[in-house]
């Protein structure tokens, strides 16, 4: 991860589906501003998913794998009279989104030996039935926050 600018403002809709979550996906999918490869390996994604579910529109694929991947809470480190607490918060909207792109990248890049298109439409399709390693990620958020309920009087 390079730098981060907050780029909400600047943020223009995608060419194609005219949605500002997938120019912020396709941004983050980015590597060494190659925008173009991006936006290649990005539609190329929807296309597969267009094939493989052909009664859905992609960018609705997209838009609810993205929500089932959201966590809804997570724990934070907070330190209290010198020892450190796993507190469950909850995640705000913002945040929630940024964790989602970031494990469905992260799952998508963990996967090696197949186009990166494939595997983008494999985890979305897979984030989209509830299932894959994106979901996992938030299955396990979830339960920490779970198993730290005892903590959560030291929210702040």
């Amino acid at each position: 991860m390079g730098n981060i600018t907050a780029s909400k403002k600047q943020l223009k809709p995608d060419p194609v589906y005219q949605s500002i979550l997938a120019s912020k996906f396709v941004n983050c999918l980015m590597w060494d501003g190659k925008k173009t490869v991006a936006h290649g390996v990005f539609y190329g994604a929807l296309d597969i998913i267009k094939e493989k579910m052909p009664d859905l529109s992609p960018i609705d694929v997209f838009h609810q794998a993205l929500d089932n991947v959201k966590p809804n809470i997570e724990v934070r480190s907070k330190r209290v009279g010198g020892a450190s607490y796993q507190v469950p918060m909850p995640v705000q909207r913002n945040r929630q989104q940024s964790l989602a792109i970031r494990w469905i990248l992260t799952a998508v890049r963990d996967k090696k030996g197949r186009p990166a298109s494939e595997k983008l439409a494999t985890e979305l399709i897979n984030a989209y039935n509830k299932e894959g390693s994106a979901i996992t990620k938030r299955e396990n958020v979830h339960r920490m926050a779970e198993a730290n309920k005892a903590f959560a009087h030291f929210a702040w």
